[in-house]
């Protein structure tokens, strides 16, 4: 399901089945962040008696979530403590990716390495669900056998899809580059792993949050392919919208009576500022490998290029406008493929912000992330559910 109960912690107990649950999981968090840490670091880290981290530690050893290196610091005057880190086996979190062209599947262990990967380069556009789904599916089988035989098992899959996702649901209600309508990926996927489905720009986002360096708590995510798509992180929490659709501003017109879009739609910003209409105007044919061409040209000082990535981010500049204005995010944060020709784009989004924002335009930064983000958020999401509710994995040992 898509609910995200574990994106900002796992809130405040009123039980003492909650309030384990919510020490399991502090004691998770600290040695994941900080670690290899002891017993008496961890204690002094989140507040509690060294005993009582103790008897959760060694709950969470048993589980197979924590392993003991041995001493902290050898050498040191006194009994050193044994130091703790998160394990290299055990439950690991999988993440996978449907793309208009591609196909991507990790494994990301609890210490949130990845640890295997595999990708499929295939244009999805028009291909019926089933299809595809069929071939994610072998590359899922693919990492995860590989991951098997190195101790790790799958805690749960997400998937990354470029469309609207139904809130608490499996359902793409719309994927316009895919031309999917109503489709219930829970019919098609395997039932284990557990499967979570989540719009990409949404995980990209998370991805940002979690992994991005001194991410803000509050930033509107720009996931810029061939479509756009775009998540609002607010005090660390994605605004999902009623139903789950917020964040489309790939479908925010920037010149209404412009040329018609996927969505239905007339002059959405995805026909001006998408990977393919870039392609366009900079006279190049869509396909696999252009933007790192787009790059090389801009690099060398092609002015159709730099005429083409001037005009995407007057367009994108344009769509942010308003989003800027209504929510005052402390930055905007440009990912996904496009973000590689960011040298280009940026200059005239910003100016365009500058333009029109009724109050100082806030930062723009680039994600170290790129097209990654996506696929990571995914993986990343279930690693942080394993962090968030330990209980799950320690109750059946």
């Amino acid at each position: 399901m898509t609910a995200p109960l574990h994106e900002a912690g796992t809130g405040t107990p009123d039980t003492q089945q909650g309030m384990r649950r919510r020490n399991l999981s502090r004691v998770m968090h600290t040695i994941a962040a900080d670690g290899p840490m002891s017993r008496a670091a961890v204690a002094s880290r989140i507040g509690l008696t060294r005993a009582a981290v103790s008897t959760l530690v060694d709950e969470l050893v048993r589980a197979g979530l924590l392993e003991e290196l041995g001493p902290e610091r050898p050498g040191r005057v006194g009994r050193p403590g044994s130091a703790l880190a998160v394990s290299g086996s055990g439950p690991a979190g999988v993440g996978a990716e449907i793309g208009v062209d591609h196909l991507a599947t990790c494994v990301v262990d609890l210490r949130g390495e990845v640890r295997f990967r595999a990708e499929r380069h295939v244009s999805n556009r028009g291909r019926a669900p089933e299809p595809v789904i069929a071939d994610l599916t072998a590359l899922v089988r693919q990492v995860i056998d590989e991951a098997g035989r190195e101790g790790l098992w799958p805690a749960g899959l997400a998937v990354a899809v470029p469309g609207l996702v139904a809130r608490d649901s499996l359902t793409v209600v719309r994927a316009p580059n895919l031309e999917w309508h109503d489709t219930d990926l829970g019919e098609l996927l395997p039932a284990h792993p557990p499967v979570t489905v989540d719009n990409e720009a949404n995980l990209g986002a998370l991805a940002e949050l979690w992994l991005g360096e001194r991410a803000p708590n509050d930033f509107v995510h720009v996931s810029a392919e061939i479509g756009i798509g775009a998540a609002v992180v607010v005090d660390g929490r994605l605004l999902r919208g009623t139903r789950g659709f917020a964040g489309e501003l790939g479908h925010v017109p920037v010149h209404p009576e412009g040329p018609p879009c996927a969505c239905g739609g007339q002059g959405c910003l995805e026909q001006f500022a998408g990977e393919e209409a870039v392609l366009r105007a900079a006279g190049l044919e869509p396909g696999e490998g252009r933007v790192g061409m787009l790059a090389e040209r801009a690099a060398d000082g092609d002015q159709r290029v730099h005429k083409a990535l001037r005009e995407a981010g007057t367009a994108m500049g344009i769509a942010l406008t308003g989003t800027v204005n209504l929510l005052d995010p402390q930055s905007v944060v440009l990912g996904g493929a496009l973000s590689r020709l960011a040298p280009w784009l940026l200059p005239s989004l910003e100016a365009e912000l500058d333009r029109r924002t009724a109050g100082p335009a806030c930062g723009i930064t680039v994600s170290r992330l790129g097209p990654e983000g996506p696929l990571l958020g995914a993986a990343h999401y279930v690693v942080r559910a394993v962090l968030d509710d330990p209980t799950g994995i320690a109750q059946n040992v």
